[in-house]
């Protein structure tokens, strides 16, 4: 499995990353985690823009799904349209808030170019992986998610504040994609968002091989980011996300 961080700012794009997405391949299949504003550009660095076979949207805020609309652009209107669907697992409401979003009605809406899948707690099998959603704790319904391909596994945030069910979901992954928005503070609120010491928390709790801190917020200091979660138990290695960076988990 192949692992490529398209985008890992946090809230909105900053000047050195899009937003949420995160690329996985395996065996020729080509999954998206997140497709959030500004990651359908940097996409095309690494896989051309129909070489997309799944999408899975973590939640409907626009930091991790509104690229959804251009890339509806691409595929009903490119020079080889139509397009096959890609199948997009998402939250139930997604075809009508993404259709709001584009400013179009709900009927045809986005399904010319998407087959929306309801996401709910579970686990689904997506070309060669195995994707496992769990209910983290956000303001709005979000996912965390565990990925297999034989003994290869990833795990993903998506947003969350301190939650037992993303230690479930990566339980002796090779590799944690672990949100990190805040940095210490006085009252910061609940549910919401991890430090990078409770990112390194949860990582230390699952046993995880790598910890790389993502969802960047650009006005925080990442290098205080960074020395936090130096301070959060987890004894492997960790480091921040970097939009472009590859992991092999051959």
């Amino acid at each position: 499995m192949k692992v490529t961080i398209v985008g890992c700012s946090g809230s909105y794009p900053g000047p050195d990353s899009p937003a949420s997405c995160y690329l996985l391949e395996s065996d020729g299949f080509r999954m998206l985690l997140d497709l959030g504003s500004g990651s359908l550009g940097a996409l095309q660095r690494h896989i051309g823009l129909y070489d997309v076979d799944a999408i899975c949207l973590s939640h409907l805020h626009a930091d991790h799904c509104l690229d959804i609309c251009g890339y509806h652009v691409a595929r009903t209107y490119g020079p080889e349209a139509p397009y096959p669907t890609v199948p997009v697992y998402a939250p139930a409401d997604a075809p009508a808030r993404l259709a709001a979003a584009y400013g179009m009605p709900e009927e045809p809406g986005l399904e010319t170019a998407f087959e929306f899948v309801p996401l709910t707690a579970g686990s689904y099998e997506i070309g060669p992986f195995t994707l496992t959603a769990g209910l983290v704790n956000h303001p709005v319904e979000a996912y965390g998610f565990r990925v297999t391909n034989g003994a290869r596994s990833v795990a993903y945030s998506g947003d969350t504040g301190e939650s037992g069910e993303l230690v479930r979901l990566a339980a002796g992954v090779d590799l944690l994609l672990c949100e990190a928005s805040f940095v210490e503070g006085p009252d910061l609120p609940p549910d919401l968002h991890l430090t990078g010491r409770q990112a390194a928390q949860h990582a230390a709790k699952a046993g995880v091989g790598r910890l790389v801190l993502t969802h960047l917020v650009p006005w925080n200091d990442q290098v205080t980011v960074l020395d936090e979660a130096s301070g959060g138990g987890y004894d492997g290695p960790f480091e921040l996300a970097r939009s472009g960076a590859v992991y092999d988990l051959a």
